[in-house]
């Protein structure tokens, strides 16, 4: 469960991989590889391409391009550019943050999408904080009003509806969306038709005061499952929104996943899950909207 705290890890390549490479690749080739690690690690930099990990999966997001090959999270500390993600308080900011939730975009531009377990018990006092980072809430605390989960969650935790949609209150006379932009809901149906998208996932780690984001394929897990490989999104990150079609320069894109689903999101910090957002997300959001 990402909801879970994870050991921290200082690394995610084991001594037993390393030794194997370097019996095949010997003195110069391992001496290629550690530059390449220390590269891609410090900078965010793509091994094959040279560009950065943004620009190299949007420009390469056919089916299977990254399959297999995880992608290398970082910490980012201006969230300006994912302000539309924050983080889900309990009680406030001295409260503790557990989960993860984005903006989407609605009528009454007050709701926020994350994963049902995130949302599943007493949620009166619970907090959402977009752009959080390092302490601070740059763009506001905004408490939770009302909770749209599935019947088919509340009954047996249909690990397919592991989605939940908040609506948020307003905070000094404005929605949250006129403060933050917000996300389009995309809800193609199958994990088929989402399982070429390259996708940004930006998420919370319970111990880490920033967000970590990252970029790679959807796969698709099952029928209704959609899964990834990114390093390091451990217990905070559920409800982290998968995001594709995302345009750098205004922040839009189209949500179309959160970590949860299967195993609560993942029982490993470097590989997550998500339900494939199809019709009966699409009536979950419809039945919030609604009634908001």
């Amino acid at each position: 469960m990402k909801k879970r705290p994870q050991p921290v890890r200082t690394g995610s390549v084991r001594t037993g991989s390393v030794r194997a490479l370097s019996r095949g690749l010997g003195r110069t080739g391992v001496l290629i590889l550690a530059w390449l690690i220390v590269t891609a690690v410090g900078t965010g930099t793509v091994i094959a391409t040279g560009q950065s990990t943004s620009a190299a999966s949007e420009a390469v997001s056919g089916p299977g391009v990254f399959a297999g090959l995880p992608g290398v999270s970082s910490t980012v500390h201006a969230t300006g550019s994912t302000k539309q993600v924050g983080a889900l308080f309990d009680g406030g900011l001295s409260g503790g943050h557990y989960c993860t939730a984005s903006v989407v975009e609605s009528a009454g531009k007050n709701v926020v999408v994350t994963a049902a377990h995130c949302l599943s018990g007493d949620t009166s006092n619970t907090v959402f904080v977009p752009g959080y980072h390092d302490g601070t809430a740059p763009y506001g605390v905004w408490p939770l009003e009302s909770v749209t989960v599935a019947p088919g969650w509340t009954s047996s935790s249909d690990e397919d509806l592991d989605v939940a949609f908040a609506v948020v209150q307003p905070v000094n006379g404005q929605e949250i969306q006129d403060v933050v932009g917000a996300y389009r809901l995309g809800t193609s149906g199958t994990s088929g038709a989402a399982s070429s998208a390259t996708v940004r996932i930006t998420g919370y780690p319970s111990t880490a005061d920033a967000p970590l984001t990252c970029f790679n394929d959807a796969t698709a897990y099952s029928a209704d499952q959609l899964r990834i490989d990114c390093t390091d999104y451990s217990g905070g990150t559920s409800g982290s929104p998968w995001v594709t079609g995302l345009d750098e320069d205004s922040g839009t894109g189209t949500v179309i996943g959160v970590i949860g689903g299967y195993e609560e999101g993942g029982d490993t910090p470097d590989v997550s899950y998500s339900p494939a957002f199809g019709s009966a997300i699409s009536a979950l959001y419809q039945q919030t909207v609604a009634a908001n």
